[in-house]
């Protein structure tokens, strides 16, 4: 795996909400997306198995995302990662690394205009040890 290469893809259709506090799904124009209230913090929640290419070190996650209707104000995003590998994690309760964060970020001038944060990970147990 070369630096820099895609390893997983994520839409709003593999969302996996938790049971409260959940971002919906909606369309725009057509385009699946997840709208997440305004007042209220909510979650999208994504699985994945990591490919075979990953070879161990840290990620980058870029996360797209657009405003309903807001043109002004600011945005935070929190990431965190849950390994669920060979008897690694009991899928009954959940085992998150502490979340990464993208923090007070201006939202796009437009409504509906896409912009696009990244949220870094160090290998290991910022990212709850992820391995293939």
């Amino acid at each position: 795996m070369a630096s820099g290469d895609t390893l997983l893809i994520f839409t709003p259709l593999h969302n996996e909400p938790p049971s409260s506090n959940y971002a919906t799904l909606d369309t725009r124009n057509l385009h699946p997306v997840l709208d997440f209230d305004a007042s209220t913090n909510e979650s999208a929640v994504f699985s994945a198995v990591m490919p075979r290419s990953y070879a161990g070190g840290g990620l980058t996650v870029y996360i797209h995302y657009a405003m309903s209707s807001a043109t002004s104000g600011d945005v935070d995003w929190d990431v965190a990662f849950e390994r669920i590998g060979d008897q690694q994690q009991d899928i009954d309760s959940d085992g998150f690394a502490a979340v990464n964060s993208v923090d007070n970020t201006t939202v796009p001038g437009t409504s509906g205009n896409v912009d696009i944060v990244n949220v870094t990970f160090t290998d290991g147990a910022d990212m709850d040890s992820v391995a293939v």
